[in-house]
């Protein structure tokens, strides 16, 4: 019962824990806070704008203590105002995440760069903290077709000037992947060379009970675009049944010798437990034999 107390009023004190009350949970002086901006160009043409916010110790880098509800502001910063985009609290992982819709109109600088800022105002523990990143809007189309009987990839990536043109962007990696359960499955790295790259989709690519597979298209860690993701789904996977066989591993009647070897242990542990059984009343009798002989010889 104590132990359960113990553990409530664990709990209740870990949900307490807020950007007021971090400073008396740990010493500022022996804590370093990182807080850093990155952002997603996501397959919708949305943004996704994260803060992590996280205080690690200066001696014993395993001693990690994410801010919880911080509140971030986000903002397209230009020369003469900072335009406000949303606000987010951080969550208990220390991250705070703004999703901005495909339709905002952001301004960019003379270069084409946007210049996007996450800023915390502080509190009476924590001082405010601010980051900004520099990138520049690209655009990938990705389109899947069958060109001669082949199955290819093909993508175009460019920005788009102040008149709108699309303007091809030139030695950028492209990693193109495979949706997974957990991960995703690179399939191709390639440097675009004039915004435009295709080849051939490998065969034998498993996908979902119709064949379907998720092709993605990403810029990753770009310094100047980010992070940008673009993604189709198309049936070009393997739908791999499993066909009903007898006497295999897989099928539902397992082989015989399996029986056999697993009959053999089962007898084996249970008449060990007989065996244990009967000693137990051997010995219970033998003590009773034993407490009427003494009390006889008294």
């Amino acid at each position: 019962m104590r132990t359960k107390i113990y553990t409530l009023i664990f709990v209740a004190l870990a949900f307490l824990i807020n950007t007021k009350s971090f400073a008396q949970e740990v010493n500022l002086k022996d804590y370093r806070v990182r807080f850093g901006l990155s952002t997603t160009k996501q397959a919708d043409n949305s943004r996704k704008l994260e803060v992590s916010y996280i205080a690690s110790n200066k001696k014993d880098r395993k001693d990690r203590v994410p801010i919880y509800g911080a509140d971030i502001n986000f903002y397209n910063v230009t020369e003469d105002e900072n335009i406000l985009l949303g606000t987010a609290k951080t969550d208990k992982e220390g991250t705070a995440q703004l999703i901005v819709p495909a339709k905002q109109a952001y301004t960019a600088n003379a270069e084409g760069y946007i210049n996007l800022k996450a800023v915390f105002d502080g509190t009476d523990a924590l001082d405010s903290e601010e980051d900004e990143l520099a990138i520049k809007d690209v655009f990938l189309e990705l389109n899947l077709k069958e060109i001669d009987s082949v199955k290819t990839v093909i993508l175009n990536a460019y920005t788009l000037d102040s008149l709108q043109t699309k303007i091809p962007i030139d030695e950028t990696e492209i990693v193109f992947s495979i949706g997974g359960m957990i991960s995703n499955m690179p399939i191709k790295r390639e440097f675009v060379s004039d915004g435009a790259f295709k080849f051939e989709f490998p065969e034998h690519i498993s996908g979902d009970k119709n064949g379907n597979v998720d092709v993605f298209a990403s810029i990753i860690d770009n310094d100047n675009y980010g992070n940008v993701i673009q993604k189709k789904n198309i049936d070009w996977g393997i739908n791999k049944q499993i066909t009903h066989e007898t006497n295999k591993l897989w099928s539902e009647a397992a082989p015989i010798w399996m029986y056999v070897v697993l009959s053999i242990l089962l007898i084996g542990v249970w008449a060990n437990y007989a065996y244990s059984i009967k000693n137990l009343f051997d010995i219970k009798k033998e003590g009773k034999e034993l407490e009427l002989k003494s009390q006889n010889e008294n």
